[in-house]
């Protein structure tokens, strides 16, 4: 059984619960499972893997992703570490837009070299957007709703102690 810490980002708490139900799913694989928000992870002590994730906005994937990798990053390097990053490119399925987000997200990770990364459809709420957002989103004509697809985010985790050697 190893000890799995899922790091994540979040602004409107879409991605918070994407990395809690990879957090169940690899609870009931046998694993034993932390999931924190990033800013609040003070040490990777103990831990055998790490599970990275953050939603894309405006092309980056935001929150201190960078600031966590840099400042954990003599611990990162030396256990296996996967990736996601939540958009809205698969919404559309643009493989472009899809490929952009992949490289957001390695982007963000850097220097790691993820042993697995993936984007996840996101979730767009209009009633949890600000005036600015809601124009924004109209004017790019974003669609809104909840895309994200439990039974792929389900098959990735269960994937995950695999490729994560654990």
């Amino acid at each position: 059984m190893a000890h799995i810490l899922i790091a994540y980002t979040t602004k409107k708490g879409s991605t918070a619960e994407i990395a809690q139900f990879i957090g169940k799913e690899l609870q009931a694989a046998g694993h034993a499972v932390d999931v924190a928000e990033i800013g609040t992870v003070t040490s990777l002590a103990g831990y055998n893997a790490a599970v990275i994730g953050g939603p894309m906005y405006m092309g980056k994937m935001i929150g201190d992703t960078g600031k966590f990798v840099r400042h954990h990053y003599k611990a990162l390097v030396r256990m296996p570490v996967a990736g996601f990053i939540v958009s809205l490119a698969p919404v559309s399925k643009d493989p472009v837009g899809i490929e952009y987000a992949r490289k957001a997200l390695q982007a963000a990770l850097s220097p790691l070299q993820p042993v697995a990364r993936t984007v996840f459809a996101g979730k767009l709420d209009p009633a949890k957007l600000s005036w600015l957002q809601k124009w924004m989103v109209e004017k790019a004509k974003s669609p809104v709703g909840d895309f994200r697809d439990w039974t792929v985010i389900a098959t990735w985790a269960r994937e995950l102690p695999g490729k994560l050697d654990v």
